[in-house]
Parts: structure tokens; C-alpha cells; sequence
């Protein structure tokens, strides 16, 4: 329906007025007062009120939108209070007391923390620094740790404002025998050094402990050495051209006075040299007690060698799961078990789990071992850093305490303290050891089964 005729607006009506002689007027509802109004100002009155009204609607809908995110926290906004400029591209860096060392496309650089001023570079062999790792060992002297791209690994001495090139870890003469370095960790401290290497067909783990004490012994010495390693200040420069020139002059400087030092500094040692565990194959023993003797004869127990399961055993049960389950392995193409090529490791400080010998010094400060997995692998395997020197290079060295775990380990991490263990296994459950004492504080187990890559304590 519709109407025909245009709208006109009714005539006011004096009856509808309010008398200002009635007496009762404080007792009308104040929000009424409108009505009383002659047309056209009542609807008028009644368009607005709806306008305001909706347009009210609005505001709260959005308001109960936004809520939600008033309510989060919101992040604190940080701006940089200084800035340094580099040589080429920075592509990692490390803090050590009062100096950043910056990884860069064509070596290292050292900033004062400071007044952010850039203290010397290295670039003698040009090459471009992947990871860095960095210590203060006290009397301004730090111990630096820097693989390249091309898998080489580099150790440093910083004493009085100049890089002193100790040793490259992983060099060799022939090229086609080269190792490449997967992962570098220097221990809290700078007393211990591990490198995790690669081959053509094989990877290890390579422990240095490093002489510390001798090198500030000898820096204490010869400080007269280290100030002519030292690179001369450079002049302030106006324009980026010269101080680039001024930054590889310094580098050159330092690499022509570099082999007088390296000489009068005593090189890391190999501590350990630890290798993926073997496959499980079948056992040779003819009974119970055979194995039982191998356990004696220092075999650590519960790497899963010393069994009864001989070659035929193994290859029935092979045989009979495949072709019990072949449709599945068939869609989900799953390959022969190989020797794994990657580890995490960490430092260990001394526990009642990883217990020192008794004609051995314990500082609770210095790590006295390690404790590594290899991927796929269900143990985790510990291992002390006072061996004899035989038997640390020994070809095939066992660990000295083996926590087997009920699934594959994904990832662990080891709290600051040192005191707590996580291990994340390939079955998205987290266990918390506590290392000390040897048992589980915790089980955590993940309700959506995902795949757990890195654990971190906070």
C-alpha cells in the first residue's frame, strides 16, 4: 500500500499545549515533556531519537568486537637507542661482556657495546661467517667460535682490541677428505668447545677442551705481544669508501703480525670423539650368561646390544610384519632405517647422575660432561670429559650413563642451571628429568599428536 496524495503536516493543536497553572507538573515524567510539543516538532524529535539510537547499536556492536582484543596484553614497543654500521652483509652475531662480534659476508667485526664504535675486523681470508659463538674469559680477553659457509670452523682469541686466529678445527690437507661443520656450542665459561661433522658418508662429534688458563697466563706474560696485534686506531672518515679501506687495512695488519702469536698459544685439545650408535644387529651369544658377561666387561647397558635375538629372528619378524602390513607401508613409503647424521648436544655441570671420580677436581661452575641423542634415536647418552686420553680416542667409545626413552627423541633442552632436562619425544610427549637426582618430574603429553622441533626453558 501507498499513498496517492503527498504528506502534509498536521496543523498544531492548542489543546495538547502544557498549562504553565497546573500543579501538578514536578510530578510528569520529564522524559514525557517532549510530547507535549506541537507537530512538526514531535516527529522530528522521534526521527532524531531513532537515528541516535542506532547509531548507539553500532557503537556497542563494534566496542564488543574489540573487547576481546583490549583485554590481550599488548606488546611493548622498542625502538633502537643507538645504531653501528658494518662492512658488507651481518648475518650473526654474539655478545661477550662489553664487545658485539658480528658475523659478517666477508669475516668478523668487533663493536664496543659502548659508544657502539666499531674496535677491529678480520677478514684475512675472505670468507663469509655463518655462526658465531662467544665467552668472556676475564682479563679483556674473550674465545670466539666461527664456522663459514664453507663448513670451516675457526677458533679466536680477543685480548686488547685484536682477533688472534688460534687454530681452524676441522682442516685438512686434502679436500676430498674434508669435514663441514653442522653445529658449533662453546660451553658456558669458554672451557669446552663442541663440533658436530659431517663427511661423505658419516658424521661424529668432536669435544676440544681449551687451555684458557694458559692463554690469559700467557697474555699476562706478553702483553706487549698483544698490543702489537692490536689494530691501530682508525681516523674518523667522511666518507663510507675510506672507512672500507681503513677496515681492510686493519685486517691486513693483524694477519701479517697473526703467526708470531700463534705460536706462543697453546692449541685446544681432543677430548672425545663420539659416533652415531650402531644399528642393532643379531646377537652372536649362545645364552643368557654370555651377555651377562659382556656387561661386565664394561658394555653399558641399555644401548640394547647385549641381547638373544639372533639374524633369523630378525628377519621372520621383518618378513611377517611387511606382509602383514604391506598396503600400508606401500602408501606410506617407509624407508630402511639408516645411520643417523645429526645430533644435539649440550654441557653438563657435575650431578649425582653424571658422577666425576674421586681423584678427579670438581668445579660446580665447569661442565664435567655432555649429554647427546642422535636423531631417530630413543637413548639419551651422557658422557664424561675426564676420561683417560686412550680411552677418549677410542674408535668406539661407550657412554657412561644411557637414559633410554620410550619414543624416538625429537628435541631436548637443559635448563640454565643445569639441573633439569627436557626430552620431547617423536610421540609429542614431554618428560622433565631432574638430573640431580636422576628421576621424572614430569610427564606432559601433547592431545593433538604434532611434531615437536625445539624445547626451550624460561
Amino acid at each position: 500500500n501507498f499513498r496517492r496524495h503527498p504528506l502534509e503536516i498536521p496543523p498544531p493543536s492548542e489543546k495538547d499545549w502544557i498549562q504553565d497553572d497546573e500543579e501538578d507538573f514536578f510530578l510528569q515524567d520529564p522524559d514525557r515533556k517532549r510530547d507535549g510539543l506541537p507537530q512538526p516538532f514531535r516527529m522530528i524529535n522521534k526521527l532524531v531519537m531513532q537515528v541516535f539510537e542506532s547509531a548507539m547499536e553500532i557503537i556497542e556492536r563494534r566496542e564488543m568486537l574489540l573487547e576481546p582484543q583490549n583485554v590481550k596484553v599488548q606488546p611493548t614497543k622498542c625502538f633502537p637507542t643507538a645504531e653501528f654500521q658494518v662492512t658488507g652483509r651481518a648475518n650473526c652475531l654474539a655478545v661477550s661482556g662489553k664487545y658485539i662480534f658480528v658475523g659478517l659476508s666477508e669475516g668478523l667485526a668487533a663493536f664496543n657495546t659502548c659508544d657502539c664504535k666499531d674496535v677491529c675486523a678480520w677478514d684475512a681470508v675472505k670468507s663469509e661467517v655463518c655462526a658465531i659463538h662467544a665467552s668472556d674469559l676475564g682479563n679483556e680477553c674473550h674465545v670466539l667460535l666461527a664456522a663459514d659457509e664453507m663448513g670451516l670452523v675457526r677458533l679466536f682469541c680477543f685480548h686488547k682490541k685484536s682477533f688472534l686466529l688460534i687454530k681452524v678445527l676441522n682442516e685438512v690437507g686434502d679436500i676430498s677428505k674434508r669435514s663441514t661443520c653442522v653445529e658449533v656450542v662453546l660451553s658456558p665459561g669458554g672451557d669446552y668447545a663442541g663440533v658436530l661433522l659431517q663427511g661423505n658418508t658419516k658424521a661424529w662429534l668432536e669435544i676440544y677442551q681449551l687451555p684458557k688458563d694458559s692463554w690469559l697466563m700467557e697474555m699476562e706474560k706478553n702483553p706487549r705481544t698483544a698490543t702489537e696485534l692490536a689494530c691501530s686506531e682508525r681516523r674518523p672518515s667522511c666518507t663510507s669508501v675510506v672507512q672500507d679501506n681503513s677496515i681492510s687495512l686493519c685486517a691486513i695488519f693483524s694477519y701479517i703480525l697473526l703467526p708470531t702469536a700463534i705460536g706462543e698459544l697453546n692449541l685446544p685439545v681432543l677430548l672425545l670423539t663420539v659416533k652415531p650408535p650402531k644399528p642393532i644387529t643379531g646377537s652372536s651369544f649362545e645364552n643368557p650368561l654370555d651377555a651377562l658377561k659382556e656387561v661386565d666387561d664394561g658394555s653399558m647397558l641399555g644401548l640394547g646390544y647385549n641381547h638373544l635375538v639372533k639374524d633369523f629372528q630378525w628377519e621372520l619378524q621383518e618378513a611377517i610384519f611387511c606382509s602383514t602390513y604391506q598396503e600400508y607401508l606401500e602408501a606410506k613409503g617407509v624407508n630402511k632405517e639408516e645411520i643417523p647424521r645429526h645430533a644435539t648436544f649440550h654441557f653438563l655441570l657435575p650431578s649425582q647422575v653424571l658422577q666425576v671420580g674421586s681423584d678427579m677436581k670438581v668445579q660446580p661452575d665447569v661442565p664435567a660432561g655432555i649429554g647427546v641423542h642422535w636423531d631417530g634415536n630413543h637413548n639419551f647418552c651422557l658422557y664424561l670429559l675426564n676420561h683417560p686420553l686412550k680411552e677418549q680416542v677410542d674408535s668406539d667409545l661407550k657412554p657412561d650413563v644411557v637414559w633410554p626413552c620410550a619414543a624416538p627423541i625429537a628435541c631436548s633442552a637443559v635448563s640454565s642451571c643445569s639441573r633439569y632436562l627436557a626430552l620431547a619425544g617423536e610421540d609429542a610427549t614431554i618428560t622433565i628429568w631432574d638430573k640431580h637426582l636422576g628421576y621424572p618430574l614430569s610427564v606432559t603429553a601433547i592431545l593433538e599428536e604434532r611434531f615437536i622441533r625445539s624445547i626451550h626453558f624460561l
